[in-house]
């Protein structure tokens, strides 16, 4: 796939080097950093982090609250140190103990919200990911259930607010469409 070998040679310009895999809900961010996972994985040690376990539930998603931990995970990673980090528990709709994790070579940042601005110059790569958001929502619905439909809806103008501050898709050093 021409994309990995761009980002393993991009990531072979940094130290510490963190790919961002941002765009509307129900894109294939999972499966993007996934496949990027197994394919860079034999070659260095690879942490993939999901926004989904970092935001605060549906209302405190996309907050300064999510850029301060992104700025923290950034952080501990450049300096290989290891993180302290809480996942969000969507059953209990609260945070979990916090966990360690380890320093690794490449941190992928996975889900809405990775590409945030106040981090976009430390990327070794910014991915977007487009899709048509009906097709998206369907999506997710399809994988969640019924049950997330009211919050999707509402989700739809959360992220597109949060794209239009960030600027995320004009920054992206790649475009792809599913």
């Amino acid at each position: 796939m021409e994309l990995i070998a761009a980002l393993q040679d991009l990531c072979s310009q940094k130290n510490h080097p963190i790919i961002a895999i941002d765009g509307p809900a129900g894109a294939g961010k999972t499966t993007l950093a996934h496949e990027i996972f197994l394919a860079l994985s034999p070659k260095m040690s690879v942490n993939v982090i999901h926004m989904d376990d970092l935001y605060d539930g549906w209302d405190n998603a996309l907050t300064e609250d999510l850029t301060q931990i992104l700025k923290y995970l950034v952080l501990k990673h450049q300096s290989q140190e290891p993180a302290n980090l809480a996942r969000y528990n969507w059953a209990t709709n609260s945070f979990d103990a916090n966990e360690v994790v380890t320093p690794s070579d490449l941190l992928v940042l996975e889900g809405v919200g990775s590409g945030d601005k106040s981090l976009q110059d430390q990327f070794a790569a910014l991915i977007w990911i487009d899709i048509d958001p009906e097709i998206g929502v369907k999506r997710v619905i399809e994988r969640d259930g019924p049950g997330v439909s009211i919050q999707m809806q509402k989700w739809l103008g959360t992220q597109q607010q949060y794209f239009s501050q960030h600027s995320t898709r004009e920054k992206a050093d790649f475009i792809l469409t599913t």
